[in-house]
């Protein structure tokens, strides 16, 4: 089985979607718009929707969006080995989600402690 590997992403042949198809399903995970895909793959952008249009109806999938999801949840595409280091290195290093919290309400402060979720968004450049 062969491999390409566009921007932070790796796409894996013979899995469902034909080769210009998983190019520009790549594309789309590493965030490109339809312009940005037609210059790259040098065709128009309506050659692009077409193929992107065909990946979304053999993974059957509403959106560009959910087209990556289901072709990475089926394994057809996979984040590049950076990534990977980056999201368990950050995994590894993520604060303790339980927090301390005071509240002065009045002449009294009170300490509770309740779970805090955060939410980080990464950026990655090629």
């Amino acid at each position: 089985m062969n491999a390409i590997t566009l921007g932070n992403w790796t796409g894996h042949h013979g899995m469902g979607l034909a080769p210009r198809e998983l190019e520009a399903t790549l594309h789309a995970a590493n965030d490109l718009t339809q312009k940005e895909i037609a210059r790259l793959m040098g065709i128009s952008p309506k050659t692009v929707e077409k193929r992107i249009e065909d990946a979304r109806f053999k993974l059957g999938a509403k959106t560009t969006r959910s087209l990556v999801l289901e072709a990475f949840k089926r394994q057809i595409i996979s984040p590049a080995a950076a990534l990977i280091l980056l999201l368990t290195a950050h995994g590894a290093l993520a604060p303790e989600p339980l927090a301390m919290a005071r509240r002065r309400e009045g002449n009294e402060s009170e300490v509770e402690t309740r779970i805090v979720s955060q939410r980080y968004e990464i950026a990655l450049t090629a």
